[in-house]
C-alpha cells in the first residue's frame, strides 16, 4: 500500500456493475487511468456546481454557519475556563468579490 501524499485524499466510491464498465472503457479510450478519469469527473461536477444560479448563496449560507458553530464552540470553551465573553460576536460579513463588469463601473 502506498503511503499518503500530503494535500490528497483518497476517495473510494462504489459504482453499479454496468457504470463501472462503461467507465473503464471510456478511461481505456482516452489512454487514462480510472483515477485520471475519476479526478476529471470530480474537477467537472465542480465547475458545474459552481456555475448554477443559486450556488454562491449557499456557500455564503454554509459559511455564516459555519461562523456561528464556531462561536458557539469558542463560548463554550471560555465558559470552562471561566472567561464569559462581554457579549456574544456577530459573525463578521464576508466580503464578495466584485466582477470585472461591476468593477469598471
Amino acid at each position: 500500500m502506498s503511503e499518503p501524499r500530503p494535500g490528497v485524499k483518497t476517495l473510494g466510491i462504489k459504482l453499479p456493475d454496468a457504470l463501472h464498465a462503461q467507465f473503464t472503457l471510456v478511461a481505456q479510450l482516452d489512454r487514462i487511468s480510472l483515477a485520471d478519469a475519476a479526478l476529471r469527473a470530480v474537477e467537472l461536477y465542480v465547475a458545474t456546481k459552481r456555475q448554477e444560479e443559486d450556488f454562491a448563496a449557499r456557500a455564503t449560507a454554509a459559511l455564516e454557519e459555519i461562523e456561528r458553530e464556531a462561536a458557539a464552540r469558542r463560548g463554550a470553551i471560555e465558559g470552562l475556563f471561566g472567561e464569559t465573553p462581554d457579549k456574544p460576536e456577530a459573525p463578521k460579513p464576508t466580503s464578495r468579490r466584485k466582477s470585472a463588469t461591476s468593477e469598471s463601473e
